[in-house]
């Protein structure tokens, strides 16, 4: 068997990254991991005021960079617009990380029709944009073998989705539940149709995790939710950025079109709503 290099198997050192809703939640727990172990990172958010404190706070750091690229991704000019100014700064994106979304809760009587197309939008749609505008980048940015047969480092694309588009919750986010479902499968649709090209493609499905858009689910029924968690607790920052670091180093270079459950084995003892046992 060829030797191959075990000390620098999950290195992402010098690769340069995009985290979109990288200012907070899982995307800035995303951007913190990147970054302390040496990538040069650009985070995106739609508050410009976020995006510069949280890439002030991870240049203290060390190692890596942070860089900011405010943007609101539901607006389509603004994808060009940030895009744009990626292309002026760098000729490589190794590493695209779709991360940014939205959710709305309400009762199926009264869910508004624009709540389901801001949900589906961005959660959706514009991964999509920003995937095909990306491109260019992401194809120059694959790393093929010496002879040019293979594609030895791939660019990435890692979807965050979520196990409410793996199974129905018991509370009421038609449009996020559905919109990650489609995530999931557009994910496994650009590892089909990029993987030829030297870019991956896959999914991280997420369990709950600390953030604002968990922040009232777990106020309310916390206790509950790990409970039903064979592990006891909800996600840490640790796990993610660790699956993202796998996924992005040479360590994952083979994964493409895969769906990786990040939730302690939460849907093993789930059947449609939080915590509930088989």
């Amino acid at each position: 068997m060829a030797s191959f290099d075990l000390q620098n198997l999950f290195t992402v050192r010098g690769k340069v990254v995009l985290v979109t809703g990288g200012s907070r939640g899982i995307g800035k727990m995303i951007a913190t991991g990147l970054v302390k172990n040496g990538a040069k990172t650009y985070i995106s958010s739609r508050s410009e005021k976020d995006c510069e404190r949280t890439a002030k706070e991870l240049n203290a750091l060390g190692s890596g960079q942070c860089i900011p690229i405010p943007a609101d991704l539901q607006k389509f000019e603004e994808v060009e617009r940030l895009v744009d100014e990626l292309k002026k700064k760098e000729r490589f994106l190794h590493i695209l990380v779709n991360n940014a979304g939205a959710t709305w809760g309400e009762s199926i009587e009264d869910y508004p029709d624009h709540a389901f197309s801001k949900v589906l939008t961005l959660n959706v749609q514009r991964v999509f944009t920003l995937t095909q505008k990306c491109l260019p980048l992401l194809r120059a940015a694959a790393q093929q073998s010496k002879d040019g047969d293979t594609f030895v480092d791939p660019a990435r694309i890692i979807n965050i989705g979520s196990i409410e588009g793996l199974s129905v919750p018991s509370h009421e986010t038609y449009a996020y539940s559905a919109s990650k479902a489609a995530l999931h499968h557009l994910s496994r649709n650009l590892a089909g149709r990029l993987g030829w090209e030297g870019i991956t493609s896959n999914v991280i499905a997420c369990g709950p995790f600390e953030s604002k858009m968990m922040a009232h689910t777990l106020a309310t029924t916390g206790e509950v939710i790990k409970a039903g968690i064979p592990l006891h607790r909800i996600g840490m920052p640790e796990d993610v950025a660790g699956t993202v670091l796998y996924l992005s180093s040479r360590a994952g270079a083979y994964v493409n079109g895969a769906t990786i459950r990040l939730e302690g084995g939460m849907t093993s003892r789930m059947e449609g709503s939080w915590g509930a046992k088989l």
